[in-house]
């Protein structure tokens, strides 16, 4: 079972502060009467009270608050959390209480949602439109700050550990429209609200450079004055000469041939490839083309050949010393696998094995010592000489050849 607590001197200091004195009764819009601080069952027409009588009416108003936050309350509360959710019941009404976001919140121990769902409740309506208040909104973050008040000491948040981030998720509860200020009045027979308007601007006299504007066109002066460079020493210029007339070139006549010259010219010759082959064939002296396009280097372009890249030959004392040590390898297989007794190791093998390893290596090494001596001794290019293949001009056919066949 959870304490009862009982409404603190900040609970009725915060209810007083929104809810304002009236001293007189006033009328409101339903047909009801409001008198002191809220209070509106015994608020009669023509009805006058004092602030401590108006006190004692909202303790006695704040009876069924109380008792209603601590019976529809299952979590424990501390006094600032008690002392809140008074004013917020006080000023919404038990029903809206009753079934309030915050409350189910609370119920859930889930406290800081509730204290942000209180900001649910700022509308109120006016002129037939439900607007955002302003000073509901106030109420509403006076109320939030006393229910997040600790009792004993403040949950330290410091700047530098946890940087503070945007929260996409309060979004709910931020403003979409600018709040409206409604003001009213606590004297009179009618208790209505009336919008205040903006004021309209009002320009400034021009009275002259401020102090400010004074000081700051002294320093910019100042600060022109010392980065001033020194004047330069003028810069003589040269005079300027006409430039030399160009001669200009002497125009050549030009020499056109007769007519009879230009009558006399042979006309272009047009012939075929196979024409000017057979040409350059009849003329004496030249050289044999086998086909028009290896004498016309536009026609057809042959790259020269690579030369072959040749190594250089290994030196016939390898080879030698490659059979000698064949030869060497052969001598030890015969005696140590023919001749040793097969009692003792040679390297933790068995001599036979040895033997027969060593004497095939050398038969292998003694064989290719021979190969290329003899190789070395018949010369490089025996074996892979080729005839020469005869070339294009050698296969080509004259003139006087074509002529006899």
């Amino acid at each position: 079972m959870t304490p009862r607590h009982q409404i603190s001197r900040a609970a009725i200091n915060l209810i007083k502060r929104f809810e304002g004195f009236r001293s007189k009764a006033a009328e409101l819009d339903d047909g009801r009467w409001t008198i002191g601080y809220g209070h509106t069952k015994t608020a009669r027409s023509g009805t006058e009270i004092a602030e401590a009588d108006a006190e004692a009416l909202l303790l006695y108003d704040l009876i069924n608050v109380a008792h209603a936050v601590n019976e529809w309350t299952y979590a424990p509360l501390n006094q600032n959390q008690f002392d809140a959710l008074v004013s917020f019941a006080f000023n919404i009404g038990l029903e809206n209480f009753r079934r309030s976001t915050t409350l189910r919140r609370i119920n859930e121990g889930r406290m800081l949602e509730a204290a942000l769902a209180m900001e649910l409740w700022r509308r109120a309506d006016f002129e037939g439109e439900r607007i955002v208040v302003d000073a509901l909104v106030r109420r509403r973050a006076y109320e939030k700050s006393l229910f997040l008040k600790p009792v004993d000491a403040w949950a330290p948040a410091p700047s530098p550990v946890l940087p503070p981030k945007i929260d996409y998720d309060v979004a709910p509860f931020t403003l979409t429209s600018t709040p409206a200020v409604l003001k009213t009045e606590l004297s009179g027979e009618r208790a209505i609200a009336e919008r205040v308007s903006a004021s309209p601007l009002v320009p400034l006299e021009d009275t002259g450079p401020t102090a400010t504007e004074t000081a700051a066109a002294a320093l910019a002066r100042r600060l022109e004055a010392l980065a001033a460079e020194p004047s330069a020493a003028p810069v003589l210029e040269a005079p300027v000469r006409d430039p030399l007339p160009t001669p200009e070139p002497e125009a050549r006549p030009v020499v056109a041939p007769p007519p009879a010259a230009q009558d006399e010219l042979p006309p272009p010759i047009e012939a075929t490839h196979e024409e000017i082959a057979r040409d350059i064939d009849t003329v004496p002296g030249a050289p044999v083309i086998a086909d028009v396009a290896a004498a016309e280097p536009d026609l057809a372009f042959t790259p020269a050949p690579k030369p072959p890249v040749r190594r250089q030959p290994v030196s016939v004392l390898v080879w030698a010393g490659l059979a000698f040590l064949g030869l060497a390898l052969f001598a030890a297989a015969v005696k140590f696998g023919f001749k040793t007794p097969a009692a003792g190791s040679i390297g933790g093998l068995d001599p036979v094995v040895f033997g027969l390893g060593a004497g095939l290596i050398g038969i292998a090494f003694t064989a290719i010592a021979v190969y290329q001596l003899l190789m070395r001794l018949a010369g490089p290019d025996t074996a892979k000489s080729e005839p020469p293949k005869e070339t294009p001009a050698a296969e080509a056919v004259t003139g006087d050849d074509r002529a006899e066949a």
